[in-house]
C-alpha cells in the first residue's frame, strides 16, 4: 500500500450534490481518492453509492459542487470525457456484445473515420494483460468466456484509453470465491502500479480483505471513513464493528443509534441452526428431474436431492446456471421434462400450483414486483392474492373486504411493516418492505415446503438480518426450507446444507463445516464431487 500523505489525489470530489424529484441522492459529499490505493466505498441500498459513480462516470452532472483530477479542476460532461481524463469504469452487469470477439469488444467505439488497426489493439491488449497477470485470447467471443473472464474483459477496456483511475461497481456479485480472491490479487497489482482504484461493495468482509481505506456513505452523506493507518491495525471483528457503527450512525446527533446495538448484537449471537429431524420420510424429495429450456435459459438435468423436516437446503452457484428453473418446477410453475417430484410421500409431479400449495409448498420469488406481488393493488390484496375465490376471505364468489382489511392489518403490526395503511399501493413500499409482505404471506401455519429465491437480493443492511431471521424461524418451526443465493456467505450462515449447480447440473452436495467454502467454490467451476 502506497502512503498518500502529501500526494495531490488522484481525484477529488468537493461538496457534489444530486437531487432527482423527491430524492436527495448525493448530499454535500467530498472525498479523495488516492493513487496507488483500493479506496473501498461501502453502504446500503440507496445510500448515494451509484450516483456518486454515475458523476464521475460522465453520466450524471451534479447540481452542485465540483470534481478536480490531480489538482486540477474539471468538468466530466459525458463518459468520452471520462474515459478521455483516463477514469475507467466498470458496472455491475457486463455490457460486453457477446457475438463479438475480446478484441473487436475492445476495439468498439473508436472514431468512425479511423481504420481499425487490429495489429496496434493486439499490442494493447498483450501490455494490458501483463499489467494485470491475465491471459485472454482475442479472437474467443465473449460469449464462451466465465463471468470471471468476461469481467477480466471489462477492466481490461476501463484501462484502453490509459487508466488512471479505475472504478469497480459490485464486482464482486456474480463471482466465485476463486473468482473473488482472483480479483482481489488482479486489484492489487493495480495499485501497485499506482493506479486509484474504487471499490463499490455492500459485504464488509471484502471490505476489509480489499480496501486500503473505507468510506461509508449513508441516505446520501458520508459519514465516515477508516483511514489507511486505523485500518492496518485492525482486525476485520474491529473493522467490521466500526463500519457497521458508520453505516447506523444519527444523521443529527452523531449518537450511535439502538439500530446499530441491535445489530452488532445479532451478528454476534450468529444464526444457531436447529435439529432436523431425521426419524421420517423427506418432505420433499426430487429424483433425476430435467426441464426443457426457452432460448437463453439454462435448463435442468438429471437433478436430485431431498430436503427433511426442519431442513435448510442451500443451492450456491453463479447466477444463471438454472436456479430460476429449479425454483419454478419445485413451486409447480414449470412443467418437468423427465423424473420425479414427491411431497410428504405424494408424486406431484405433475400437480400444478393450486394442488402443491394444498400440500404446504410455496416460493418467494426473486423478482418481487411483478412475478411475486401486483404493485398497483393495495398491501390488502397482495397478502392474499394467491387465495383468490378461496374461504375465509371470499364466500360464495363474493369477496368479504372487511376480513381482508383486518387481516392485512394484523400482518402489518405482526411483520412490521412500514406501511401509511393496508390500502396503499405495495409499489410505493421500500423493497424490504415489500419482501416482509411476501414473506408474510408466503411462510404460515399450513407451509411445508418453503423456497427462497434470493430472499436478501437488493435489500439493505437490517432488513437482510430481518429476512434471514425469518428463514431461521420457518425451518426452526419444521418446515423444510430451499434457500437459492448467489451469496455465498448467506448459505453458509443459514444452511445444513448446500447443493451446487453448474450448468443445470447438480455438481455435488457439501455438509456445512469447517472448509466447505473452499469446496463449494470448486464445485462452482464445473468440478464434479469427489
Amino acid at each position: 500500500m502506497n502512503s498518500a500523505a502529501g500526494q495531490t489525489p488522484a481525484v477529488s470530489l468537493h461538496s457534489i450534490t444530486k437531487r432527482f424529484p423527491g430524492v436527495l441522492a448525493n448530499n454535500d459529499i467530498s472525498l479523495d481518492i488516492h493513487a496507488g490505493e483500493v479506496h473501498a466505498l461501502l453502504g446500503e441500498n440507496g445510500a448515494g453509492k451509484s450516483t456518486l459513480i454515475s458523476i464521475l462516470a460522465g453520466m450524471q452532472q451534479p447540481d452542485a459542487g465540483h470534481i478536480e483530477i490531480e489538482g486540477v479542476r474539471v468538468k466530466i460532461h459525458s463518459p468520452r470525457e471520462s474515459l478521455r481524463l483516463q477514469i475507467g469504469t466498470v458496472f455491475q452487469h457486463v455490457v460486453l456484445v457477446h457475438s463479438l470477439t475480446v478484441i473487436e469488444n475492445l476495439m468498439l467505439g473508436g472514431a468512425w473515420w479511423r481504420i481499425h488497426d487490429r495489429k496496434t489493439a493486439l499490442a494493447r491488449l498483450r501490455d494490458i494483460s501483463e499489467l494485470l497477470g491475465v491471459k485472454i485470447e482475442p479472437d474467443v467471443p465473449v460469449g464462451r468466456l466465465s463471468l470471471g473472464q468476461q469481467q477480466q474483459v471489462e477492466i481490461i477496456r476501463a484501462l484502453w484509453h490509459g487508466g488512471k483511475v479505475l472504478v469497480l461497481d459490485e464486482p464482486t456479485s456474480m463471482l466465485t470465491p476463486q473468482g473473488v480472491d482472483e480479483l482481489g490479487a488482479l486489484m492489487r497489482r493495480l495499485a501497485g502500479q499506482g493506479v486509484a482504484i474504487v471499490f463499490i461493495t455492500h459485504k464488509l468482509r471484502e471490505a476489509y480483505a480489499f480496501g486500503d481505506r473505507i468510506s461509508v456513505l449513508r441516505q446520501g452523506k458520508l459519514v465516515g471513513d477508516i483511514l489507511p493507518e486505523h485500518l492496518d491495525d485492525m482486525d476485520e471483528e474491529q473493522a467490521t464493528n466500526e463500519i457497521i457503527q458508520l453505516m447506523f450512525k444519527s444523521a443529527v446527533h452523531g449518537a450511535e443509534s439502538a439500530e446499530a446495538e441491535i445489530f452488532l448484537r445479532e451478528g454476534q449471537e450468529r444464526h444457531k441452526r436447529g435439529v432436523i429431524n431425521k426419524s421420517g420420510p423427506p418432505v420433499i424429495s426430487l429424483e433425476h428431474v430435467s426441464t426443457r429450456a426457452e432460448p437463453g435459459e439454462c435448463a435442468l438435468h438429471d437433478i436430485g436431492f431431498s430436503v427433511m423436516p426442519g431442513e435448510v437446503f442451500g443451492i450456491a452457484g453463479v447466477d444463471g446456471n438454472g436456479q430460476k428453473h429449479l425454483a419454478e418446477v419445485i413451486a409447480g410453475q414449470r412443467p418437468v421434462l423427465s423424473g420425479c417430484i414427491k411431497v410428504s410421500g405424494e408424486l406431484t409431479t405433475d400437480a400444478d400450483v393450486p394442488a402443491r400449495r394444498r400440500l404446504g409448498v410455496r416460493y418467494i420469488t426473486d423478482e418481487r414486483l411483478g412475478e411475486g406481488t401486483v404493485g398497483g393493488h393495495s398491501v390488502a390484496t397482495n397478502l392474499v392474492l394467491k387465495g383468490i375465490g378461496a374461504p375465509p376471505f371470499w364466500r360464495f364468489f363474493v369477496t368479504i373486504w372487511q376480513r381482508i382489511f383486518r387481516h392485512a392489518r394484523e400482518i402489518i403490526v405482526a411483520h412490521d411493516v412500514r406501511t401509511p395503511s393496508e390500502h396503499t399501493p405495495l409499489a410505493r413500499l421500500s423493497g424490504g418492505n415489500i419482501q416482509k409482505v411476501l414473506l408474510a404471506r408466503e411462510i404460515s401455519i399450513n407451509a411445508s415446503v418453503v423456497v427462497f429465491n434470493k430472499p436478501t437480493y437488493g435489500l439493505d443492511i437490517h432488513n437482510t438480518r430481518l429476512a434471514r431471521d425469518r428463514i431461521v424461524k420457518a425451518a426452526a418451526s419444521g418446515i423444510a426450507t430451499i434457500v437459492i443465493s448467489t451469496e455465498l456467505d448467506e448459505l453458509l450462515e443459514l444452511s445444513d446444507r448446500i447443493g451446487v449447480i453448474f450448468n443445470g447440473e447438480m455438481s455435488g452436495i457439501v455438509e456445512n463445516r469447517a472448509g466447505a467454502e473452499s469446496e463449494i467454490g470448486r464445485l462452482m467451476t464445473g468440478a464434479k464431487a469427489a
